[in-house]
């Protein structure tokens, strides 16, 4: 990612911009903006993430720079565009990175990736059902003591979660900070894996 996108902050024109694309022509007074974020909450909630809010904003903070990188987008409707970005900010979220976000338009330059974000690919649930089984079939590639790390570092919900990740550390007879390296290094090998796997359908 470049410096610049990298720095790339929400400025108030920006944020006009979005909430115009997503009103699509008829001023909703920022209904449609809300209603948008609230769905993206729920949805990295679906998902088991633990900063659901902060997810949401970063997708619409992604739309919000590419509207004002390009002027417009066109290739898909507001909601399903922003879907679509959401689910490459849930990968990185499961890969747990420190290396920095990964942009939406590097990834969408691997050929098959592309035809996600041009409309190509018309069937919202085809996108996510690709990428679900990409993930269980390279899960299945992991040995047995990786896949159990791995699943069980997710089980659960906020405390739950916290606890299921102490008793699998003590179970492991390792500190909880090896295990978060553990679990990081699992997240890498899997990203790569998936990423493989959908560029090759």
């Amino acid at each position: 990612m470049s410096e610049q996108k990298k720095d790339w902050g929400l400025t108030p024109r920006a944020f006009y911009q979005l909430l115009n694309w997503l009103d699509e022509g008829a001023d909703s007074d920022g209904r449609k903006y809300l209603e948008m974020r609230q769905r993206l909450v729920m949805y990295f909630d679906r998902k088991n993430c633990l900063i659901p809010d902060e997810l949401a904003d970063e997708t619409l903070n992604r739309v919000a720079r590419r509207l004002e990188e390009e002027g417009v987008i066109e290739s898909e409707a507001p909601a399903k565009y922003c879907y679509i970005v959401a689910r490459f900010v849930f990968m990185e979220c499961l890969r747990g990175t420190s290396k920095g976000s990964v942009a939406l338009d590097d990834l969408r330059r691997q050929s098959h990736i592309n035809t996600f974000a041009t409309g190509e690919a018309d069937d919202e649930k085809e996108i996510e059902e690709k990428m679900l089984h990409c993930l269980e079939q390279c899960i299945g590639k992991l040995a047995p003591s990786n896949c159990e790390i791995i699943i069980g570092y997710y089980t659960g919900k906020e405390r739950t979660k916290i606890e299921n990740r102490r008793a699998l550390a003590e179970r492991l007879g390792i500190t909880m900070n090896a295990l978060s390296i553990r679990a990081c290094r699992i997240r890498d090998k899997l990203e790569t894996c998936v990423r493989q796997c959908v560029g090759a359908k």
